[in-house]
C-alpha cells in the first residue's frame, strides 16, 4: 500500500469576495522509503500541498489518503491520532522549544501521546543524528544545523510512516545543508519513510528519488 495517495487535489482560497486557486487537480503517489522533492517558484502550490499531505488543511476537491485512510473522512480526535502516530514534520525554521533542552525537545511527542518509554526512544534518535552529546543543550546553544538535526530526531521519535519536510535547508550553508540532506535520504532508505521535500534549490534534488514540478498550482512535470 502506498503511504500517501492525492488524487485530482485541488485548493480554492476566497478572500474578499475574490477566489485564488493553490493547488489545480494534483495527483501524487509516495512508496515506502520514497524520496520526493516538490520544486517550483513561490506560490507555486508546494507548502500548500504539504499541508494538505500532513492532514494540516483539506481539500476544496478531491482526496488525500495516508496509509489508506481518507483525511476528509476522519474527524478531529482521529485526525489528531493519525497526524500524531503517521506523520513527522520538518520546517525551515526548526520550531523547538527554546525552554526545552534538546533531549526534551525530542520526548515530546512522545510525552504528549503517553509513550512508556519517551527517554529511551528520544536517546536512540539522538544518537541516530549524531547528538547525542549534545542532549542537554538548550537550543540557543546549538548551531543552526545542530538545531535543524534535533528537529529531524523530533519528527521521526514516534517511527512515522510519512515525513514532510518544508525547506529544511533554507537556513542553513550549503555544507549543513548538505548533512540534512544525507539524514533525509538516509530516512528514507533505512526506515521504509516516505519522505516530500519541498525546495527552491534544485542543488537539493541531486540525492531524491523523484522531483516534481509545480507551477501554478499544477504539476509540470
Amino acid at each position: 500500500m502506498s503511504i500517501l495517495e492525492a488524487r485530482r487535489v485541488a485548493k480554492l482560497y476566497r478572500t474578499e469576495g475574490s477566489t485564488v486557486s493553490a493547488l489545480a487537480g494534483v495527483s501524487l503517489t509516495v512508496e515506502p522509503g520514497q524520496f520526493i522533492a516538490l520544486v517550483g517558484r513561490s506560490g507555486c502550490g508546494k507548502s500548500t500541498l504539504l499541508n494538505l499531505c500532513g492532514a494540516m488543511d483539506f481539500p476544496t476537491s478531491g482526496e488525500i489518503f495516508i496509509d489508506g485512510q481518507s483525511t476528509s473522512s476522519l474527524k478531529d480526535a482521529a485526525l489528531t491520532r493519525l497526524r500524531r502516530e503517521k506523520v513527522g514534520f520538518i520546517f525551515q525554521s526548526f520550531q523547538l522549544l527554546n525552554t526545552l533542552t534538546a533531549i526534551e525537545n525530542v520526548e515530546l511527542p512522545l510525552l504528549l501521546a503517553h509513550h512508556p518509554n519517551a527517554r529511551q526512544a528520544a536517546e536512540e534518535r539522538l544518537r541516530w543524528v549524531e547528538l547525542q552529546d549534545l542532549a542537554q543543550r538548550f537550543p540557543h546553544q546549538l548551531s543552526g544545523g545542530q538545531q535543524q538535526r534535533v528537529a529531524i530526531a523530533r519528527a521521526l521519535v514516534h517511527s512515522p510512516r510519512l515525513l514532510l519536510a518544508d525547506e529544511p535547508t533554507g537556513n542553513l550553508d550549503t555544507s549543513t545543508g548538505d548533512l540534512v540532506l544525507d539524514l533525509l535520504r538516509r530516512t528514507a532508505s533505512q526506515f521504509s519513510v516516505g519522505v516530500i521535500m519541498a525546495t527552491h534549490s534544485i542543488e537539493s534534488t541531486a540525492i531524491v528519488d523523484r522531483v516534481v514540478k509545480l507551477r501554478d498550482g499544477r504539476i509540470e512535470a
